[in-house]
């Protein structure tokens, strides 16, 4: 088969070998390599466009960083966590697939290319928008049943040159908002990971010994200042990845279930994206309504396996986001957080919406009458009651019959 490909480029060991693999095994003459920008570090940018352009036969960089954190903002909003993590990955996946397939456009491309396994999450991601665009889609790793100590002799043959050893062969995944590591040793449930995994935050035994605490300030759910001072949603976001990696927050070590019904060891840093949240969270319960508060559960729960599943094209997921947009509208104010020794909790709240009164919650003010509570209680719990009564009676009718019996 001969013809032009468009592989997504990420300038790890999976996608690297990808590009003589597409040629070789697929027989593709031109292989089109596309690193999307979503906040990864700059030597990484720089790293994968100088192995782009050394193995591949024409190499694109892609700026998404603006639409990645349109992305992130949203998810703030959703308080989007699956399963108890934060989520990081996924939310990046429709970012870089669309600009992906902007270029494949560009490029009359007959197919796309990715680097992914056909375990994990990340193939149903892209592949759900390449096919959605009308691409054929080609998953070397997957279709050629390839394992990662094959690829590593294979890209030593090549000559390729790689960082990844059999004794450390960590797959790495880096954003701007998250940091995954899985693979090796890590796949061992039983196995503690070394710090050398961890890049961007400390261990919380090695944090500062004393607390730091940051004023967050939010419009409409989205976070817009940091200490009193505005920021874009890039530097606000990396300024918080430092502050709270430095006081080792944000770290995860956990087990995970994935699309495909399998579960994975996973470990994630992600402090900007924990007290972010953990600070969204808390300002909500003070402006939302117990209903509000209890629906948005559902809706955020739904939302974040669209999310993770890859599934952000469904029509669900944009009614999903009207009801959350729409509640919001009055998620204004700001959260003190108080960061110390891996945790971020909330220290202080306010807000011009806020559903809270002192005036009438303090025990110390008779702005309301208590006594005026008397009528409640006795209907409160009224049908748990009787049906205690009931089943006391019937117990007592049973203990009689048999005692007549006898």
């Amino acid at each position: 088969m001969a013809g032009k490909v468009v592989l997504s480029y990420s300038g790890g060991l999976d996608t690297t070998v990808c590009i003589p693999l597409l040629k070789e095994k697929y027989g593709f003459e031109e292989v089109i390599t596309v690193t999307v920008d979503i906040g990864q570090p700059e030597k990484d940018i720089a790293e994968a466009e100088e192995r782009g352009r050394k193995y591949a036969d024409k190499h694109y960089t892609v700026d998404a960083k603006k639409e990645f954190i349109e992305s992130l903002f949203m998810l703030i909003k959703a308080n989007g966590d699956y399963e108890g993590y934060v989520l990081g990955t996924s939310i990046a996946r429709p970012v870089i697939a669309k600009k992906t397939v902007e270029i494949a456009e560009k490029e009359k491309a007959d197919a796309i290319a990715h680097g992914c396994t056909g375990k994990g999450n990340d193939q149903l991601r892209f592949e759900n928008v390449y096919l959605q665009h009308g691409f054929r889609v080609i998953a070397p790793m997957r279709e050629l049943n390839l394992t990662r100590e094959w690829e590593i002799d294979y890209a030593r043959n090549k000559g390729i040159e790689i960082k990844v050893t059999k004794e450390k062969p960590w797959s790495i995944d880096e954003n701007l908002w998250s940091r995954s590591v899985e693979g090796g040793k890590l796949e061992d449930p039983s196995f503690s990971p070394p710090e050398e995994i961890f890049e961007w935050t400390v261990s919380p035994e090695k944090s500062p010994n004393t607390p730091e605490v940051l004023k967050i300030e939010f419009e409409r759910g989205v976070p817009v200042a940091l200490n009193g001072e505005r920021l874009d949603g890039y530097t606000l976001i990396k300024r918080l990845n430092e502050i709270g990696g430095r006081h080792g927050v944000g770290r995860i070590d956990m087990m995970e279930d994935r699309v495909l019904g399998l579960k994975a060891r996973e470990n994630y840093e992600h402090p900007a994206a924990t007290i972010l949240i953990t600070a969204h969270r808390d300002l909500e319960k003070l402006v939302l309504s117990r209903r509000e508060l209890k629906f948005k559960k559902v809706v955020e729960e739904e939302w974040a396996e669209l999310v993770y599943y890859g599934l952000t094209n469904d029509p669900l997921f944009d009614a999903l986001n009207a009801f959350i947009d729409k509640t919001q509208e009055r998620v204004t104010g700001w959260v003190k957080m108080r960061l110390y020794k891996g945790s971020a909790t909330p220290v202080g709240r306010g807000s011009e919406y806020a559903l809270y009164s002192e005036e009438l919650t303090s025990f110390d003010t008779t702005l309301i009458d208590q006594r005026l509570a008397e009528g409640y209680s006795a209907f409160h719990g009224l049908q748990g009651r009787l049906y205690r009564e009931i089943m006391r009676r019937k117990a007592k009718r049973e203990k009689t019959d048999q005692y007549s019996d006898s």
